[in-house]
Protein backbone atom coordinates (compact mmCIF):
# COMPACT_ATOMS: atom_id res chain seq x y z
CA UNK A 1 0.00 0.00 0.00
CA UNK A 2 2.89 2.53 0.90
CA UNK A 3 4.24 1.67 -2.73
CA UNK A 4 1.24 2.46 -4.63
CA UNK A 5 0.23 5.90 -2.64
CA UNK A 6 4.33 6.87 -2.86
CA UNK A 7 3.69 6.03 -6.55
CA UNK A 8 0.72 8.04 -7.32
CA UNK A 9 1.75 11.12 -4.88
CA UNK A 10 5.14 10.88 -7.70
CA UNK A 11 2.83 10.73 -10.72
CA UNK A 12 0.25 13.60 -9.23
CA UNK A 13 3.19 15.92 -9.05
CA UNK A 14 4.67 15.14 -12.92
CA UNK A 15 3.93 17.57 -15.28
CA UNK A 16 0.92 16.21 -17.36
CA UNK A 17 1.84 15.37 -21.34
CA UNK A 18 5.27 14.42 -20.00
CA UNK A 19 6.14 10.50 -20.68
CA UNK A 20 7.91 8.82 -17.89
CA UNK A 21 9.18 5.24 -17.63
CA UNK A 22 8.08 2.59 -14.62
CA UNK A 23 11.52 1.97 -14.14
CA UNK A 24 11.73 5.30 -12.40
CA UNK A 25 9.99 4.32 -9.63
CA UNK A 26 12.19 1.15 -8.86
CA UNK A 27 13.37 2.85 -5.33
CA UNK A 28 9.94 2.65 -4.16
CA UNK A 29 9.31 -1.30 -3.64
CA UNK A 30 9.73 -4.32 -5.45
CA UNK A 31 8.86 -4.50 -9.14
CA UNK A 32 5.87 -6.47 -8.61
CA UNK A 33 3.84 -4.00 -6.61
CA UNK A 34 4.84 -1.63 -9.02
CA UNK A 35 3.63 -3.23 -11.53
CA UNK A 36 0.74 -3.39 -9.57
CA UNK A 37 0.67 0.47 -8.51
CA UNK A 38 0.98 1.17 -12.39
CA UNK A 39 -1.97 -0.73 -13.73
CA UNK A 40 -3.98 0.30 -11.02
CA UNK A 41 -3.59 3.64 -12.12
CA UNK A 42 -3.78 2.76 -15.33
CA UNK A 43 -7.18 0.95 -15.10
CA UNK A 44 -7.99 4.33 -13.01
CA UNK A 45 -7.51 6.28 -16.07
CA UNK A 46 -4.74 8.34 -14.26
CA UNK A 47 -2.30 7.56 -16.14
CA UNK A 48 -2.21 6.22 -20.06
CA UNK A 49 0.36 3.80 -21.01
CA UNK A 50 2.42 4.50 -24.49
CA UNK A 51 4.43 2.39 -25.40
CA UNK A 52 6.72 -0.50 -23.57
CA UNK A 53 7.20 0.31 -19.99
CA UNK A 54 6.19 3.80 -20.79
CA UNK A 55 3.60 6.01 -19.30
CA UNK A 56 1.82 9.63 -19.22
CA UNK A 57 0.00 11.31 -17.06
CA UNK A 58 -2.24 12.76 -20.06
CA UNK A 59 -3.43 16.56 -20.62
CA UNK A 60 -7.09 16.91 -21.35
CA UNK A 61 -9.58 19.17 -22.92
CA UNK A 62 -12.77 19.38 -24.05
CA UNK A 63 -12.04 19.47 -27.51
CA UNK A 64 -9.93 16.44 -27.98
CA UNK A 65 -10.13 14.63 -25.12
CA UNK A 66 -7.11 12.70 -23.95
CA UNK A 67 -3.85 13.83 -25.74
CA UNK A 68 -0.94 11.92 -26.38
CA UNK A 69 2.44 13.52 -26.08
CA UNK A 70 4.35 14.18 -28.94
CA UNK A 71 6.36 11.15 -30.47
CA UNK A 72 9.48 12.88 -29.78
CA UNK A 73 9.29 13.01 -26.33
CA UNK A 74 8.51 9.46 -26.13
CA UNK A 75 11.36 8.41 -28.30
CA UNK A 76 13.63 10.76 -25.39
CA UNK A 77 12.23 8.93 -22.77
CA UNK A 78 12.97 5.77 -24.01
CA UNK A 79 16.33 6.71 -24.54
CA UNK A 80 17.58 8.84 -22.14
CA UNK A 81 16.23 5.11 -20.00
CA UNK A 82 19.03 3.95 -21.35
CA UNK A 83 21.51 6.41 -21.57
CA UNK A 84 21.48 7.00 -24.82
CA UNK A 85 21.88 10.33 -26.81
CA UNK A 86 19.26 10.79 -30.04
CA UNK A 87 17.96 12.63 -32.27
CA UNK A 88 16.04 13.20 -35.44
CA UNK A 89 16.85 11.92 -38.79
CA UNK A 90 18.48 13.70 -41.15
CA UNK A 91 16.13 13.74 -43.70
CA UNK A 92 13.71 15.51 -41.16
CA UNK A 93 16.67 18.13 -40.19
CA UNK A 94 16.25 18.92 -44.24
CA UNK A 95 12.66 19.12 -44.06
CA UNK A 96 12.17 21.20 -40.93
CA UNK A 97 14.66 23.54 -42.43
CA UNK A 98 13.01 24.23 -45.54
CA UNK A 99 15.23 22.16 -47.77
CA UNK A 100 12.90 19.47 -48.83
CA UNK A 101 9.19 19.42 -48.83
CA UNK A 102 9.53 15.17 -48.37
CA UNK A 103 7.53 13.42 -45.29
CA UNK A 104 9.30 10.37 -43.96
CA UNK A 105 6.88 7.61 -44.42
CA UNK A 106 8.12 6.15 -41.57
CA UNK A 107 9.84 8.30 -37.95
CA UNK A 108 12.86 7.30 -37.88
CA UNK A 109 15.33 9.06 -35.04
CA UNK A 110 19.35 8.66 -34.61
CA UNK A 111 20.66 6.98 -31.11
CA UNK A 112 24.01 6.60 -29.84
CA UNK A 113 22.27 2.94 -28.68
CA UNK A 114 21.68 -0.11 -30.99
CA UNK A 115 19.49 0.11 -33.74
CA UNK A 116 15.69 -1.03 -32.71
CA UNK A 117 11.99 -0.37 -33.57
CA UNK A 118 10.05 1.22 -31.06
CA UNK A 119 5.91 0.84 -31.19
CA UNK A 120 4.17 3.93 -29.65
CA UNK A 121 0.56 2.54 -30.12
CA UNK A 122 0.01 1.97 -33.85
CA UNK A 123 2.88 3.03 -34.77
CA UNK A 124 6.31 2.00 -35.21
CA UNK A 125 9.40 4.32 -34.88
CA UNK A 126 12.90 3.42 -35.88
CA UNK A 127 16.11 3.64 -33.81
CA UNK A 128 18.81 3.62 -36.06
CA UNK A 129 22.36 3.85 -34.83
CA UNK A 130 24.50 6.55 -35.41
CA UNK A 131 28.52 7.51 -34.84
CA UNK A 132 29.46 9.63 -31.97
CA UNK A 133 30.32 12.02 -34.42
CA UNK A 134 26.49 12.81 -36.16
CA UNK A 135 25.38 13.08 -32.52
CA UNK A 136 28.15 15.34 -30.77
CA UNK A 137 25.77 18.29 -31.33
CA UNK A 138 22.53 17.14 -30.87
CA UNK A 139 19.93 19.05 -29.22
CA UNK A 140 20.93 21.78 -30.48
CA UNK A 141 19.73 23.82 -33.72
CA UNK A 142 23.57 23.84 -35.20
CA UNK A 143 23.48 19.97 -34.85
CA UNK A 144 20.16 19.58 -37.03
CA UNK A 145 21.81 21.79 -39.16
CA UNK A 146 24.70 19.53 -39.81
CA UNK A 147 22.82 16.64 -40.04
CA UNK A 148 20.42 18.22 -42.90
CA UNK A 149 23.62 18.91 -44.98
CA UNK A 150 24.89 15.89 -44.58
CA UNK A 151 21.60 14.20 -45.50
CA UNK A 152 21.69 16.32 -48.57
CA UNK A 153 25.33 15.31 -49.95
CA UNK A 154 27.92 17.27 -51.48
CA UNK A 155 26.08 17.51 -54.84
CA UNK A 156 22.72 19.13 -52.52
CA UNK A 157 24.48 21.71 -50.82
CA UNK A 158 25.15 25.01 -52.41
CA UNK A 159 24.89 28.45 -51.44
CA UNK A 160 21.44 28.57 -51.41
CA UNK A 161 21.19 25.96 -49.26
CA UNK A 162 24.00 27.50 -46.18
CA UNK A 163 22.09 30.69 -46.91
CA UNK A 164 18.59 29.32 -46.17
CA UNK A 165 20.40 27.46 -42.53
CA UNK A 166 22.12 30.69 -41.67
CA UNK A 167 18.59 32.85 -41.65
CA UNK A 168 16.94 30.09 -39.16
CA UNK A 169 20.04 30.04 -37.15
CA UNK A 170 21.43 32.84 -34.64
CA UNK A 171 24.72 33.97 -35.30
CA UNK A 172 25.83 31.87 -32.29
CA UNK A 173 24.40 28.87 -33.36
CA UNK A 174 26.31 29.13 -37.39
CA UNK A 175 29.54 29.74 -35.88
CA UNK A 176 29.39 26.86 -34.06
CA UNK A 177 28.33 24.77 -37.04
CA UNK A 178 31.06 26.38 -39.14
CA UNK A 179 33.43 25.52 -36.29
CA UNK A 180 32.67 22.23 -36.44
CA UNK A 181 35.48 20.98 -38.77
CA UNK A 182 36.20 17.86 -36.74
CA UNK A 183 32.66 16.27 -37.03
CA UNK A 184 31.69 16.94 -41.15
CA UNK A 185 33.81 15.80 -44.12
CA UNK A 186 35.79 18.43 -46.09
CA UNK A 187 33.45 18.66 -48.80
CA UNK A 188 31.29 20.45 -46.50
CA UNK A 189 33.57 22.48 -44.00
CA UNK A 190 34.71 23.88 -47.65
CA UNK A 191 31.34 24.78 -48.81
CA UNK A 192 30.63 26.41 -45.27
CA UNK A 193 34.07 28.65 -45.54
CA UNK A 194 33.03 29.80 -48.73
CA UNK A 195 29.60 31.10 -47.23
CA UNK A 196 31.30 33.13 -44.87
CA UNK A 197 33.66 34.90 -47.61
CA UNK A 198 32.82 38.27 -48.45
CA UNK A 199 30.52 39.47 -51.28
CA UNK A 200 32.08 41.14 -54.31
CA UNK A 201 29.72 43.34 -56.30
Amino acid sequence: MKTATEIRQAIESMPAGKPFLVSCFLALGNRSSIDQAISRLTREGVIMRVSRGVYVRPKSSRLFGQAMPPTEAIIKAVTEAHGETVEIHGAEAERRFGLSTQTMMKPVYLTSGPSRKVRIGKLEVELRHASARKLTLAGTKAGQAMLALLNRGKAGVGEREIDLIRKQLRPEEFKILTSAHGLIPGWLSAALSRSQLPQHV
